[in-house]
């Protein structure tokens, strides 16, 4: 696969999985070019520290897309870069916008993996006095936003909702509830139940324009596609049976995608445990993830690259590759902080009664670490090398307890415990491998969504 160029090379190990290290079909200009910065007078952050001109050009590109600039044209871009940034510059960056403890990880990594230790070691001691800064005290807003309205709008073109649901009657009541009271009116909802027993006279209770049926294999994926095939409307809206949703929820995706010529909207999800809320879900950007339990897509996405792969079928991230596939087409997808949701992780059915709590902790000891869907994910479009990097920026939180992810102080004893517990976690780790070696042989298992007339 083909990286995106340019971005700073130092990224590759904090984030080796990034969508944007990937060069797509149809460039955004997701990364401005420093004229063009200047040109729109966009109090972007600057530090002026860097030795060369890729440096402080690449940081003003890298703080605009985190600020949450989003370019209708493809104009102004950064432009290509044929001489690597010098790797001073390279530290400047990782301390400027990440965690200080990134830099030290990374100073680690590359003399482990035999790069000249006495100029890294330079390198890093010339970056020692940046200071980090954080993007969201100074986002770019878009007050056109609030009073925005088009034809689209104004005709409220059909929204397909689309929920499965397994084994959660309790929460799916406050779900259609949510739905029963939204201010956008044009929509329907599609529940495929997998529930042991079915309730079908449970969804009698609503005045919504309301489908369900009854689907005896317990599979998600193929849940959502045959939704998908049975959607009247051009927009769908994906959905999880444990969420809570504002009134305006359906309209802010709609708008969203209007307002920024998107083909994916991509809500955030704030989560009732576990999770810290990123300091970014409080603004628009470009999104680097797809979440079905929260996304507004257009049906021709669906159409144009095929519905969900079913080798992800009682595994994970079956949406983080329909979002990453997404992307490399050339689909705009922004992360929309208006439709937002509450995921209550409900801790009873849906996919946990299938799987594990999330990607990289397993329910036993002696199962794959991480789900080998996941590793299938990284190592058909990042390949080998980032895949590798990405099981050691991941593996040591995953030994923690979902609901301690973001406990800070927990967090500080995971190496201790990965250590003890080093053996069984290789284990673990060769299981996933071997699982998403087979995973890649087989190959992907993507049906084809028939054009609407």
């Amino acid at each position: 696969m083909v990286r995106y160029n340019p971005i700073f090379r130092f990224l590759q190990y904090v984030s080796p999985t990034w969508y944007y290290h990937l060069r797509p079909q149809v460039d955004h200009c997701y990364f401005p070019s420093a004229q063009q910065i200047e040109a729109l007078r966009l109090d972007v952050k600057q530090d002026f520290e860097y030795d060369s001109r890729q440096g402080r050009e690449l940081d003003m590109a890298w703080n605009a897309f985190q600020s949450g600039l989003i370019l209708n044209k493809n104009y102004g871009c950064i432009e290509q870069f044929f001489e690597e940034v010098p790797i001073q510059d390279e530290y400047r960056f990782l301390k400027k916008n990440f965690h200080y403890l990134w830099s030290v990880f990374v100073l680690l990594i590359r003399i482990l993996s035999f790069n000249d230790p006495v100029r890294e070691v330079s390198a890093f001691r010339k970056a020692r006095n940046v200071r980090r800064i954080v993007h969201a005290k100074t986002p770019i807003l878009y007050p056109e936003y609030e009073v925005f309205s088009n034809e689209v709008l104004v005709q409220s073109p059909l929204v397909t909702v689309i929920i499965p649901t397994l084994n959660r009657y309790l929460w799916l009541t406050d779900v259609l509830n949510d739905l029963d009271s939204q201010s956008y009116k044009n929509f329907e909802v599609i529940v495929v139940d997998q529930s042991e027993p079915f309730q079908n006279e449970f969804y009698s209770k609503w005045n919504l324009n309301l489908r369900v049926w009854y689907q005896e294999e317990k599979a998600l994926w193929k849940a959502r596609n045959d939704a998908i095939r049975a959607a009247k409307g051009e927009l769908i809206l994906l959905y999880d049976d444990d969420s809570r949703v504002d009134s305006d929820w359906i309209f802010q995706h709609v708008k969203a995608l209007e307002f920024f010529q998107a083909d994916i909207s991509s809500g955030v999800s704030i989560s009732a445990m576990g999770d810290k809320v990123p300091s970014h879900y409080s603004y628009f950007r470009w999104s680097d993830q797809l979440d079905t339990g929260n996304v507004l897509i257009r049906r021709n996405v669906f159409e144009q690259i095929g519905l969900f792969d079913r080798q992800f079928e009682k595994q994970r991230m079956g949406d983080g590759e329909f979002g990453l596939r997404a992307y490399l087409s050339g689909f705009r997808n922004i992360s929309n902080p208006r439709a937002r949701r509450i995921h209550l992780k409900a801790e009873a059915g849906g996919l946990r009664q299938m799987g594990s709590w999330d990607s990289w902790r397993p329910r036993g000891w002696f199962s794959p670490r991480p789900v080998p869907s996941v590793l299938y994910l990284m190592r058909k479009y990042y390949g080998k090398t980032s895949t590798l990097r990405s099981i050691i920026v991941n593996v040591i939180p995953s030994t923690i307890p979902y609901r301690y992810k973001s406990n800070r102080l927990v967090l500080v004893i995971a190496p201790l415990f990965f250590l003890i517990t080093s053996p069984i976690i290789i284990y673990q780790l060769s299981l996933s491998w071997n699982q998403s070696t087979k995973m890649l042989a087989s190959g992907a298992i993507i049906e084809h969504l028939t054009k609407s007339k």
